[in-house]
């Protein structure tokens, strides 16, 4: 699903003109219907354009000017409710997009959680048994029929194999590809439609975040990578976890029960994080506990670049063992070794204040259709991280004073690309989780040891040396590639005939004084050679008086005369 060029070539993309009139009717009847332009409308045939009963503005006008983010989320809440899986996962998408949207807005978008609708038993059963190939009476002794789970993309059932073990199994929902490509090719085109009707709506990078979904979601829909994720986000814990007094517990998959289409995963029973009164009833070493797993997620983020991308209360589990469960390992993040080392001096120029080089790594990350004004970014994070200065890392609201970078990054048009926003919502999340349960857990203080000990390992002699060793291939790769760019790029100049304008300031006189002199030096040349013409010309022989001189050299001299007196013209008025 390539949406850039499903937006391009949008008629020979949409099979189903049917959705698109749907869609649009949806939104329309919701409020919509004064931004839907006729670019949109003409592709649907005998198509007649729906009104809402209240505007958009008029309700707007109704309420507070502060209310619109809220007016605005709800509308599209209802809409993508009745539009289904895809419409609801982009729901889901923008609702992770603080750094983008109000927080009135984003609240809307996080109520779309668990509203798909259940699929009936019979399908699951089927799509089972043709991903597995084996009859579901042979891997369960007992499935419960009704959905303990419905997500835009599969439904979850539990039961119990033949052995006893007690699982859950997660199907994916029948045809949801095909409603998914088509939902995507629409959604680009017309989102491309709304960028050109506003300025406002094209700042928010919808097109950026599409493309960045579409990645995400084309793993999602494959269950065999939601089963490598958790094996190897298993593996990766396991190098932090005490193995004699695990803290935290990933459910098994069995492979053998697995395919694209189906997961089979072991059951595990807790209480959710987000299921605060509960959780609170066991909140005896609960402080200890949130504080040596934030330790753990900090070390699993800076060494590793790895992380849960859908951290929330609702996949964090406490279970009656003490330990900490985590599921759905659908959407992961992963930051490259540059990446890592970007992060970890963001965390640590936010600890130290030092706002100058958090602006120049976040311009090493982030996308930006023209150079910012450093300076300008630089003093409004000094004036918003103003009330952070002189505090210790214990005293410091990390959600607060991470919501406020990001705000105030993409106020200056800079897009943050989507791995960088999970990374710093999972420490958002992982922060808020703990103040949610009063429990007292110093989140900046644990990133900053862990800072300090990848500062200090990172002049090992064997890292410096594998730098140096990337530094040197990269510095012979530039010097083999420059010479072959600058070829292409002088023959298509050539080519296109480019041509460019330098414009100098402040010497204007001089300028025009060099100018006249080279005026007058090429009229020099033109009555000179003019001169010579007309001395070629003429007969030694036969001119014995000037009525002998032909006509052809008194032209040439005449024109010798006035290319001199213009030249002489020329230099006078530049000398003025």
């Amino acid at each position: 699903m390539d949406i850039i060029k499903t937006s391009i070539v949008f008629t020979k993309t949409i099979r189903n003109v049917t959705r698109l009139k749907e869609i649009v009717t949806v939104f329309a009847k919701n409020g919509f219907d004064e931004f839907i332009n006729s670019g949109i409308t003409s592709h649907i045939p005998d198509f007649v354009l729906p009104s809402s009963r209240v505007k958009i503005k008029e309700e707007l006008a109704q309420k507070s000017a502060r209310d619109w983010p809220m007016i605005i989320g709800n509308r599209l809440r209802k809409c993508f409710e009745e539009l289904g899986p895809s419409f609801v996962k982009l729901g889901q998408l923008l609702s992770t997009r603080e750094d983008l949207f109000d927080e009135s807005f984003i609240d809307e978008m996080k109520k779309l959680r668990d509203q798909a609708l259940p699929i009936p038993f019979e399908t699951a059963k089927n799509i089972i048994e043709q991903s597995l190939g084996i009859k579901i009476a042979d891997i369960f002794s007992n499935i419960n029929q009704q959905p303990i789970g419905k997500a835009s993309i599969g439904v979850v059932f539990e039961g119990t194999l033949k052995d006893g073990q007690e699982v859950v199994v997660k199907v994916k929902r029948p045809g949801i590809e095909k409603i998914i490509e088509t939902d995507f090719s629409i959604l680009a085109f017309l989102i491309s439609q709304l960028e050109k009707f506003s300025d406002e709506i094209k700042q928010l990078a919808l097109s950026k975040i599409l493309v960045e979904f579409e990645a995400s979601l084309h793993n999602e829909l494959n269950f065999n990578i939601e089963a490598l994720n958790g094996k190897r986000f298993q593996k990766i814990i396991d190098k932090y976890d005490n193995q004699e007094n695990k803290l935290f517990r990933i459910p098994h998959v069995y492979e053998e029960y697995t395919g694209e289409d189906v997961l089979v995963l072991e059951k595990i029973v807790g209480i959710p994080f987000s299921s605060k009164a509960d959780v609170d009833k066991l909140n005896e070493g609960l402080t200890d506990k949130l504080q040596k797993a934030i330790e753990i997620f900090s070390k699993m983020y800076l060494h590793d670049g790895y992380f849960h991308a859908d951290l929330h209360g609702g996949n964090m589990f406490l279970l009656p063992t003490g330990e900490i469960g985590i599921i759905d390992f659908g959407s992961m993040g992963n930051l490259s070794r540059k990446a890592r080392h970007n992060f970890v001096a963001i965390i640590y120029s936010l600890l130290t204040h030092n706002y100058e080089n958090l602006i120049y790594e976040f311009l090493d990350v982030a996308e930006y259709s023209a150079i910012p004004d450093v300076d300008k970014i630089i003093g409004d994070i000094k004036q918003e991280l103003r009330p952070y200065i002189g505090l210790t890392a214990k005293e410091i609201n990390s959600t607060q004073l991470l919501h406020k970078v990001i705000r105030t990054i993409t106020k200056h048009d800079m897009f943050v690309p989507r791995d960088w926003v999970i990374v710093f919502r999972s420490l958002i999340t992982l922060d808020g989780v703990s103040k949610s349960l009063r429990l007292d857990c110093d989140f900046f203080g644990i990133l900053e040891s862990n800072i300090k000990e990848i500062i200090a390992s990172s002049f090992n002699k064997d890292e410096v040396i594998e730098d140096g060793l990337w530094a040197m291939k990269d510095i012979l790769s530039t010097a083999r590639l420059v010479p072959r760019h600058l070829k292409w790029f002088i023959k298509e100049w050539t080519k296109e005939k480019f041509a460019f304008e330098v414009k100098i300031s402040g010497h204007e006189k001089e300028i025009v004084g060099i100018y006249s002199a080279l005026l007058f030096l090429s009229f020099a040349i033109l009555s000179a050679a003019f001169m010579f013409a007309g001395v070629l010309c003429l007969d030694s022989g036969k001119v014995k008086a000037l009525l002998d001189i032909s006509i052809l050299s008194w032209v040439f001299w005449s024109l010798s005369c006035f290319f001199m007196i213009t030249g002489f013209m020329v230099l006078r008025k530049g000398e003025k």
